[in-house]
């Protein structure tokens, strides 16, 4: 379709990621509800975003911000017994405008290296408050009750980071650029780019959804991982339709198709690689090693006790709640950059996920809390991805009976 807008200054590429956003991302049905939450650096897009959302014939866009300065005030000044408390008021409050029928849009960008040099155990603390308080939100977006997308914008702390040698207006001219091309904004027709990209990704699902895969096994450097599947599992990607009946895609960019794994079932070694940007530590040099399901020992060579604190957060934060596969082609691994923002570094890659599992990665769309977890679907406070694929993983699919066939080869799908 012609979007009409032919002109490439910023102004106009953020109008199109807007549009995409609610288009696309959201397809947000007229007298719809729409929570968006956003950094202060994001109000240039969260404004476009707004006028789209009433453009699309939204009810009400109800914008929530947050203080990245406001953050680090708490860390350097608060009481110490503060970093166990959260406001379960506001997050009540989502739980109760999702379950009345609002969607709900992030805006990522936030500085990733904010809490480096904070004390570690207080950063675990107040992110364990804050799952705790998020969780009656957060469930009924993992099980997809509601239409929900995230988008990124970029800012300066996030561009020096990825940029560390550029000035900061090079740098934020050059992660712009980024951002906009993994999510495919500044495609001719951004629109019809994302029904083909979603032909593909779908096209993945369905063989996949085929197979009936029982377990995959992960090959390469330092890795020899096998992850069971769970019963029933169901292999997503790309478009999702929500129990409202609403279809979208729940990120802007994404690359993956992916499922859940029996939390069970993982069993051997596996080595990150690439590094993982968690609290505002960068973690490097990740290797865990499974036994029965169970991370049993776990390394990294730098950010080991931050790690170690993810790890602890909960009996789940040691088990896979996500499996998903990247072809090592694609866009996203082609810039060479870390983002150290997961919305596009789990997308440059083949992935694991430690923590809470997607209740909508299976066959039956309705199973009860007691089911999934007879399936194995695991159950955390956190979810957290990070990269396990490269031109040099070969990943098998594992039948009932033990039989192997390739999947992907250096990294890219077989047939």
């Amino acid at each position: 379709m012609d979007t009409g807008m032919g002109t490439t200054t910023l102004a106009d590429r953020l109008d199109r990621l807007a549009m995409l956003a609610v288009r696309v991302g959201l397809n947000l049905a007229p007298g719809q509800e729409l929570v968006m939450t956003a950094p202060l650096e994001a109000l240039p897009l969260a404004r476009r975003i707004t006028e789209q959302a009433y453009k699309a014939g939204a009810s009400l866009v109800t914008t929530i911000l947050g203080d990245d300065q406001a953050t680090l005030a708490r860390y350097r000044h608060a009481r110490e017994e503060s970093f166990d408390t959260a406001p379960a008021w506001l997050y009540d409050g989502m739980a109760a405008a999702f379950r009345g029928g609002a969607a709900r849009l992030a805006i990522a960008g936030e500085d990733p290296s904010l809490l480096a040099g904070q004390d570690p155990d207080k950063v675990a603390r107040a992110n364990r408050a804050r799952s705790t308080a998020y969780r009656p939100a957060l469930e009924l977006i993992t099980d997809t009750a509601i239409n929900w997308t995230i988008v990124a914008a970029a800012n300066p702390a996030w561009a020096r980071t990825v940029f560390p040698d550029l000035p900061e207006d090079q740098a934020m001219a050059r992660l712009w650029d980024a951002i906009l091309a993994a999510s495919r904004a500044d495609a001719p027709d951004p629109v019809a780019a994302w029904e083909a990209h979603n032909a593909g990704l779908m096209a993945r699902r369905t063989m996949l959804n085929g197979k009936r895969y029982r377990a995959l096994r992960f090959r390469g450097p330092g890795t020899d991982l096998v992850v069971g599947l769970a019963e029933g599992h169901a292999w997503m990607g790309g478009l999702s339709t929500a129990r409202n009946g609403i279809t979208g895609n729940p990120n802007i960019p994404t690359e993956e198709v992916f499922t859940t794994p029996d939390a069970r079932l993982t069993q051997g070694v596996v080595s990150a690689t690439k590094p993982l940007s968690y609290q505002g530590t960068l973690i490097q040099g990740i290797q865990v090693r499974f036994e029965g399901g169970v991370i049993v020992e776990a390394k990294a060579t730098t950010g080991q006790a931050v790690l170690e604190k993810m790890i602890s957060t909960d009996e789940g934060a040691r088990k896979l709640g996500e499996v998903a596969l990247v072809p090592a082609s694609n866009p996203i691994a082609g810039t060479g950059l870390l983002f150290c923002n997961t919305l596009f570094d789990e997308n440059a890659a083949s992935h694991i996920a430690l923590g809470q599992a997607y209740s909508r990665c299976f066959e039956d769309k309705a199973l009860s809390k007691d089911e999934l977890a007879r399936r194995g679907a695991n159950n955390s406070l956190i979810h957290v991805d990070w990269m396990i694929g490269s031109a040099e993983t070969e990943v098998d699919g594992l039948d009932a009976a033990g039989g192997a066939e390739p999947v992907m080869r250096r990294g890219e799908w077989v047939g």
